[in-house]
């Protein structure tokens, strides 16, 4: 089995470690947050002080990160001194900064693919993330055993970058479509109809989606969605905000318009600036009824 460095033991990034440390892979770990580095201690991997120390014989390096800044700065860090083969980032950042860290990979001779995830916490802790992949067809081929141990889809977008290009795609329609799933129980709640009439009619209609069916804003719906739960959260408001401005800056850059991600991002703002920046994101309904009720 490889030797796998991982860099990024937060809240995704740690049972990602985890599950490739039960697959039967040699994993050892950094994260700058020292409680990180506690919070994995003892489950199957070795934690190391430094990412330099982590990567010492690795044959994969995998980056979970927050920013492509980040991400710049760990791969510039490690590729001229790492023996790694291959350099596999899950996180979800710009791709300017994915095209860079590609260039990198490609100047010091490593393979290395984009592959930011889909299915949030529990879906890291199930090991049945999806990987949206974008390499070349030689990186992909030798990255699919390692994301296999951490997920249950594994979907070769296209070339480099283009991994980030479908993230930030499918996080511009979830966001708009549990942004227009939780107006419309905000409206239908001013309207007189209830919660379960509209749930009722809608999951089977044309009006039916993942945010409505699998995760539905208003609380007593749907089995395990974070509203039962004083929104929890599975994804963060602050994580779904950044995505949106991450498509945003991508239209931006490619000369078109985004509006919909626009006002998306504008009513997630406002409700992360009312406290709900660590909570879910389907908590957004929360800030539409305080509109409503002023």
């Amino acid at each position: 089995m490889s030797r796998v460095a991982f860099i990024g033991l937060g809240a995704m990034g740690a049972p990602m470690a985890v599950n490739l440390a039960a697959a039967g892979y040699q994993i050892a770990g950094f994260d700058a947050s020292a409680s990180a580095r506690e919070n994995v201690a003892g489950q199957g991997m070795k934690v190391c002080p430094t990412a330099e120390h982590a990567t010492e014989g690795a044959d994969v390096v995998v980056t979970m990160l927050q920013t492509g800044a980040q991400v710049l700065s760990v791969w510039e860090a490690l590729l001229p001194r790492a023996v790694a083969a291959l350099f596999i980032d899950c996180s979800t950042i710009d791709m300017a900064s994915a095209r860079r860290a590609h260039g990198l990979a490609q100047e010091s001779g490593a393979l290395s693919v984009d592959a930011p995830v889909s299915g949030g916490v529990v879906g890291a802790k199930a090991a049945k993330l999806t990987f949206m992949c974008g390499a070349e067809p030689k990186a992909f081929e030798r990255a699919q055993p390692i994301l296999k141990a951490m997920g249950a889809r594994i979907i070769h977008c296209g070339g480099p970058g283009l991994g980030q290009a479908a993230k930030i795609c499918n996080n511009l329609m979830l966001g708009a479509a549990m942004a227009a799933t939780a107006e419309a129980f905000t409206l239908a709640e001013t309207l007189g109809l209830s919660n379960q009439a509209l749930f009722d009619v809608a999951s089977v209609s044309s009006g039916q989606s993942w945010s409505l069916t699998s995760y539905c804003p208003v609380p007593g719906l749907v089995a395990d969605s974070p509203a039962n739960n004083d929104y929890r959260a599975g994804f963060q408001t602050k994580l779904m905000l950044k995505d949106l401005r991450l498509a945003e800056t991508a239209a931006a850059d490619s000369g078109l318009a985004t509006p919909i991600a626009s006002a998306a991002a504008r009513l997630y703002s406002d409700y992360a600036i009312q406290g709900g920046e660590e909570k879910d994101f389907s908590g957004v309904i929360q800030a539409m009824r305080r509109r409503k009720g002023s």
